[in-house]
């Protein structure tokens, strides 16, 4: 298992791969691996001959009052992490993916406007852009991502068909704890107290949903889901909708292939989640 730095030398070492016939997927991710990057991961050595596990904290999807300078930020514990469980052929962890007069960015649009995109105006085009430098930089067959950012998702393969670049976007359900709280590296922030709330946010979209299969109207059902969560310890629900999973559009009533989308403020962490309508 490699750990390459530079961005040339990661272009070159796939680019060999690929013209040597082996099939190369790409798990980009922000470090702090746990579980959930990990069955990505695994997901990854199923789909392709060669794996490249990226980590960079990317500073342009966050706001001046988020959490830049205190996401976790330890490569050698990842590194280990990593590699006791089955490891990768190459770890990319550039130093930084912008150069000094770097000015360009990406506005996505589209689905990137609802939800995140209007309570972090700035998200969606960080993540547009670094993801598309990524690509770039890694011209790998296929790329992993995981649903528990069913938004973040959705804008990438928006991208990339817009964009008509030769990558396949695979998507991977939602990995949890037991309790039902989404994985996440941000979940380390949580307190005893909060950590034992945390789970409600799931039991609610849960319960959201199986309201809505059973007949109740969909503003009703998501009206009471966000005034218990409100009530139960959570300082503020952002959104709590039901949308469609093609193109992120409110739903007033129940369809097919729609999904319960939640983001919600506990204490100073924020966490998302999101659950397809049974």
């Amino acid at each position: 298992m490699q750990l390459i730095r530079e961005k040339k030398q990661i272009t070159r070492i796939v680019q060999n791969w690929r013209a040597n016939g082996e099939s190369v997927c790409l798990v980009p991710t922000m470090g702090g691996i746990h579980e959930g990057h990990l069955r990505l991961l695994a997901r990854a050595r199923k789909n392709a001959t060669r794996t490249v596990l990226s980590i960079y904290v990317n500073p342009t999807q966050f706001a001046k009052n988020e959490d830049f300078d205190l996401y976790p930020r330890d490569l050698k514990k990842d590194k280990d992490v990593i590699l006791e469980s089955g490891g990768c052929d190459v770890i990319y962890a550039p130093e930084n993916m912008y150069g000094r007069s770097h000015a360009t960015t990406i506005d996505p649009g589209g689905v990137a406007i609802p939800m995140e995109g209007t309570v972090r105006p700035h998200f969606f085009s960080g993540v547009a852009t670094v993801v598309y430098k990524l690509f770039s930089q890694v011209p790998a067959n296929s790329a992993i991502f995981g649903e528990k950012d069913f938004q973040q998702l959705a804008v990438i393969k928006q991208m990339v068909r817009d964009f008509e670049i030769p990558i396949k976007i695979i998507s991977h359900k939602t990995i949890r704890e037991k309790d039902g709280l989404a994985l996440s590296s941000r979940n380390q922030y949580l307190g005893s107290k909060d950590r034992a709330i945390a789970p409600n946010l799931y039991g609610q979209i849960q319960w959201a949903s199986n309201a809505i299969s059973s007949g109740l109207g969909v503003e009703e059902a998501l009206k009471k889901a966000r005034q218990t969560l409100e009530s139960i310890g959570f300082n503020k629900v952002d959104y709590f909708d039901l949308r469609r999973a093609s193109d992120l559009r409110l739903c007033k009533k129940a369809e097919p292939k729609t999904r319960i989308f939640a983001a919600v403020m506990l204490g100073d962490v924020r966490l998302i989640d999101n659950c397809e309508l049974k």
